[in-house]
């Protein structure tokens, strides 16, 4: 088993999710953690009467604020234990807002705000508690990922192959 102490000092992290869909707009995720170690997991998304969903899970934006609220709770939890910053008491409360206009049959979508605010009982110093957060956002892949231009490259595969959309 890996701990942060048997880890190379640099490595990849890939996640790998296989996505099946299922029902009306249901669909079945299984996820892969495949770099650097391994690590499966499956999950559920669903869409509610306006997409034409059963709403059986939760719709995806669900899962990404979680992802995002859940990433940085167990960079602070884990990173307190490195920084001998105690926790007494832990909630994170995130909001994130996108700007929706209507583009004929369809809609665009654009990210407007995303904010974390964080409840951190501790006894220790405000200049602890403050360092262990900075430490835990740069820790958080996903808000590491938000924090950056990305480029995101889609593939339709077809008889001949896969073609770049």
């Amino acid at each position: 088993m890996s701990t942060p102490d048997t880890m190379p000092d640099r490595a990849e992290v890939q996640f790998d999710c296989y996505g099946t869909a299922t029902g009306k707009m249901r669909n079945e995720l299984d996820v892969v953690m495949s770099r650097p170690m391994v690590e499966r997991f499956s999950l559920a998304s669903d869409e509610g009467p306006f997409h034409g969903g059963d709403a059986t899970a939760p719709p995806p934006l669900a899962l990404f604020v979680a992802g995002l609220t859940g990433c940085i709770m167990t960079q602070i939890r884990a990173f307190a234990k490195r920084l001998d910053v105690t926790i007494d008491d832990l909630k994170v409360e995130t909001r994130v807002v996108w700007d929706w206009a209507k583009a004929g049959r369809v809609y665009e979508t654009g990210p407007k705000s995303f904010e974390i605010d964080i409840l951190l009982d501790s006894p220790d110093p405000i200049e602890k508690t403050t360092a262990l957060i900075e430490a835990a956002k740069k820790g958080c892949f996903l808000e590491q990922t938000l924090g950056q231009a990305n480029t995101i490259r889609h593939r339709l595969k077809t008889d001949e192959g896969y073609i770049d959309v």
